[in-house]
């Protein structure tokens, strides 16, 4: 059965929780680390509860809501929620194990315990929406979100449900930024938003983020595509690159040149960038060419904003300016192929096609 991408919901480095807006304005920045650019809570959450909701419960329920609202969806429709998390609610276990320490053991609240768990934005959500279908977190590095898309989609070929909310997302914190700047995971020196590409230099911008989609095996007037297949892989040499793409394209009865638009997931890393230049200097050489790092930051599940980039792309059948990587005419997109990895692991494939 036809999976339909309904509705969008992100809340990112840009000003993408107003669903009007397709990156006509840029924030720029000029950072090794970038926090998201908030909306004000208080419209999406009663600020009592906001003030006990970690970063990353508070993005999702607005990206979440966002999502529902969009595709004029019930929340007593909603059959299951699937969210895809690197780090879950990392803040709050860290906070947790800081009282621990500090308090010297004694006099702790439970709060910042039951908060840390990596399934606790799933749960907030379904408590928040009434959901008491199949609730699920995959955890699975710089493939989670993926791993949530092929749950909703497996569910949905086989009819277990009608209509899923799926997810991905995760937070900034203090240790885990120290932790991996100091191993050379993160850029050493700031770098200018659309300079990216031309750092040069090792390591990432990191940063946070929450997207959330709706999935439906019913097409409605919000529809933004349709998901045609996700694959995944742990590790690929470079030269396995080109290879796999084609066998994915393949499978799903495409050659190279039926896609229209390729969204790569460049972070200005020199040692692991090698992975795109595969695609973008060889099969998809005259495809219109994306990428989206550089305006969103990197972190495990970011590949949600390059699949909230595409949905964009095929629903509005136009491509920002800000996003391309070269020229390539691409007027009336009809099928995306994004392709993601992470340090030369977790690769992943997802291919979209216009509804």
């Amino acid at each position: 059965m036809p999976v339909y991408i309904n509705s969008t919901g992100s809340v990112s480095a840009q000003k993408t929780f107003d669903s009007a807006l397709f990156l006509e304005e840029i924030v720029r920045h000029n950072e090794t680390v970038l926090n998201v650019i908030a909306p004000n809570y208080k419209e999406y959450i009663p600020p009592a509860a906001a003030r006990r909701m970690a970063e990353g419960i508070k993005m999702s329920t607005v990206a979440a809501k966002t999502a529902m609202t969009e595709a004029a969806m019930k929340e007593d429709e909603i059959d299951a929620i699937i969210v895809g998390t690197g780090l879950g609610c990392i803040g709050d276990s860290e906070k947790f194990v800081s009282d621990i320490i500090n308090n010297d053991e004694q006099f702790l609240t439970p709060t910042r315990f039951i908060q840390s768990s990596h399934n606790t934005v799933a749960g907030q959500i379904a408590l928040g929406i009434g959901c008491k279908g199949h609730n699920f977190t995959y955890v699975h590095s710089a493939i989670s979100f993926e791993s949530a898309l092929l749950d909703a989609k497996m569910q949905l070929d086989i009819g277990e449900a009608s209509h899923i909310l799926v997810g991905g997302v995760d937070e900034l914190v203090d240790h885990h930024v120290d932790t991996h700047r100091l191993i050379g995971h993160i850029k050493q020196e700031p770098v200018e938003t659309m300079s990216l590409l031309e750092s040069g230099t090792e390591g990432a911008v990191f940063s946070e983020g929450a997207h959330f989609f709706t999935l439906s095996n019913e097409k409605r007037d919000s529809c933004n595509a349709e998901l045609v297949a996700v694959k995944t892989y742990n590790t690929l040499a470079e030269d396995q690159v080109a290879e796999k793409t084609a066998s994915f394209l393949s499978e799903n009865g495409m050659d190279p040149d039926a896609i229209d638009v390729i969204v790569l997931g460049y972070n200005g890393d020199v040692e692991f960038d090698g992975y795109y230049d595969a695609l973008r200097e060889g099969l998809f050489e005259n495809t219109a060419q994306t990428y989206f790092k550089h305006l969103s930051g990197e972190y495990d599940t970011v590949s949600g904003f390059g699949f909230w980039l595409a949905n964009k792309i095929l629903k509005r059948q136009s491509i920002p300016q800000a996003v391309r990587l070269n020229m390539g005419d691409a007027k009336s997109p009809e099928t995306i192929l994004i392709y993601n990895q992470y340090r030369g692991e977790n690769h992943s494939f997802t291919l979209l096609r216009k509804c």
